[in-house]
């Protein structure tokens, strides 16, 4: 076993905080070598492939801190090194999309009309939104729900007032943000909610390099349905049918298996 691998498997069952254990794994990603966290990672991923409960907790909090684009350097360093290296769980869990395909469509325009107003019709600045995100109620929750700005919403999934559905309908929203997808994805406790990964995971417009990583940490009956979405982008899907493939069947006594 891969000696640090094993130190955040302990670390990992010891924090039940899912903001503890996105925090330890980002000190342990920007800490330790690269190659040492390649290999570490490839591991737990390869783990997790295999369906350990263990392994998913770690990649659970991992993958948060993985969508950061502050530490995008790292992560493509940690791709290449899994090129070079043929560490091929690594690999699929970083994989990029491919060139062929068209780029992410620009963020939607913004619309004023619908962002926050003031008492007196005024849309609101930008600071003035930030601030009524960060307020501890759902007063212009509708709106606040609606904006574009990346920002906005990070104050607003830090808002005690924040319920899962409320995520769930940003992470659905089409046209999708994929500032807006980030920062949900980058949230060390929302994105740990099933419902919350599958709806970014589900969203066509949701950035690649945040949904792929996100596939494998869904179960068998959540790949089964990302497989047979039409609509969601062809690497993704790619990615849970060959994480289909690869998870072993749980035995059910001397007649036969099921498959989890």
């Amino acid at each position: 076993m891969d000696p640090l691998a094993a130190r955040w498997r302990r670390a990992v069952s010891s924090l039940k905080e899912l903001r503890l254990r996105a925090a330890f794994l980002r000190s342990e990603l920007l800490r330790a070598e690269p190659s040492s966290v390649a290999r570490a990672l490839d591991e737990l991923c390869r783990d997790a492939e295999q369906a350990s409960p263990l392994a998913r907790d770690v990649l659970g909090a991992a993958v948060p801190v993985l969508a950061d684009p502050e530490l995008a350097e790292r992560v493509e360093e940690l791709r290449r090194i899994a090129a070079e290296g043929s560490l091929l769980s690594l690999s699929r869990l970083l994989r990029r999309k491919a060139r062929r395909q068209a780029a992410q469509p620009a963020s939607p325009a913004i619309d004023e009309r619908r962002l926050a107003t003031s008492s007196a019709g005024r849309a609101l600045t930008l600071g003035e939104r930030r601030a009524l995100a960060r307020r501890p109620t759902r007063a212009a929750f509708e709106a606040l729900l609606r904006d574009p700005h990346p920002l906005v919403i990070r104050n607003l999934l830090a808002n005690p007032r924040m319920t899962e559905d409320d995520v769930i309908r940003l992470a659905a929203r089409r046209p999708a943000s994929p500032e807006v997808m980030t920062e949900i994805a980058r949230h060390p406790e929302w994105s740990q909610r099933a419902r919350v990964r599958m709806a970014i995971v589900q969203n066509p417009g949701a950035p690649q390099e945040i949904a792929v990583p996100m596939v494998r940490l869904l179960l068998r009956p959540e790949l089964t349905q990302v497989v047979a979405a039409a609509d969601v982008p062809g690497v993704v899907r790619a990615a849970a049918r060959e994480l289909l493939e690869r998870r072993p069947p749980v035995p059910r006594g001397p007649g036969g298996a099921i498959e989890q």
